[in-house]
């Protein structure tokens, strides 16, 4: 029996040519911006950099010489080609995450950098909450509307089932305000980031579930200005292709001298 992919790669498709049309791409300019900081405080310089993106138009500046290359299944990264890969923002939408990022590392020379954005698992949390409690409400049912996200321990997780050293894992959550909650909806769509499941109900969703949805959202999580909070969680992946010259852990039971000294302290055995 063969599984059913998580994403309908065509809704997705579709769904990222509207919002060409009128884009509100600030999530991917928020996470360049911290990319381009993080990147600022390596000291060295990449020649052959890559990034993983939907939207080139974000993030084709960002480096010199970058080579964009799009979030498909299989990606057109050759085999040790770059110094620094990137994937940005579309982890979420992948069937096979751990693949994912096992390209890239191929993709990486001996002591490379990757560096992954991903929305993490406290993102719209909110509106999940909402429209799950205004379907099951009115319809007595659910249907899948957002794509999952994973949390940071997993997703840190990911890096090291992926084969990358040092692999390192950190959180920036982002509150947005809207007017209400159909600002934001109309926002996602902007974004690209429509329902894509392939589990997804097909048609429109009713009106009644949507109403109900935005006033449990705004009885729930309102400010005193009638403004509604949206999360975003921005996780960010960093690993590096392995290479001798990197520290790695001694042995255990090889230390050559005691912790208890270093700190000046007395050791206190414990109890069997």
């Amino acid at each position: 029996m063969t599984a059913v992919p998580l994403t309908d790669l065509a809704a997705l498709a579709r769904n990222r040519a509207r919002a060409t049309r009128a884009p509100a791409l600030f999530l991917h300019q928020s996470a360049r911006d911290e990319v381009e900081d993080r990147l600022s405080m390596v000291n060295r310089q990449f020649t052959n950099p890559a990034i993983v993106t939907p939207f080139p138009e974000i993030w084709q500046d960002v480096l010199p010489g970058v080579k964009i290359v799009a979030d498909t299944d299989v990606l057109a990264l050759d085999e040790g080609a770059h110094d620094l890969v990137i994937h940005a923002l579309a982890l979420h939408w992948a069937n096979d995450p751990v693949g994912q990022l096992i390209q890239c590392r191929h993709a990486l020379r001996p002591d490379g950098l990757h560096l992954s954005v991903a929305f993490g698992g406290q993102t719209l949390h909110q509106l999940r909450s909402a429209l799950a409690q205004a379907e099951s409400t009115v319809t007595g049912g659910l249907s899948p509307r957002v794509a999952p996200m994973a949390e940071i321990r997993d997703l840190g997780a990911l890096l090291q089932r992926a084969g990358f050293a040092l692999p390192v894992a950190d959180s920036l959550p982002l509150t947005v305000s809207y007017a209400t909650p159909l600002h934001l909806m109309q926002d996602l769509r902007a974004m690209g980031e429509g329902n894509a499941l392939n589990g997804r109900l097909r048609g429109f969703t009713r009106r009644d579930v949507i109403a109900e949805a935005a006033r449990i959202y705004v009885e729930t999580w309102g400010a005193p200005d009638g403004r509604i909070p949206a999360t975003f969680e921005m996780i960010f992946l960093t690993g590096w292709a392995a290479h001798d010259s990197q520290p790695k852990p001694l042995r255990p039971g090889s230390a050559a001298h005691r912790l208890a000294d270093a700190l000046g302290t007395d050791e206190t055995p414990l109890k069997d």
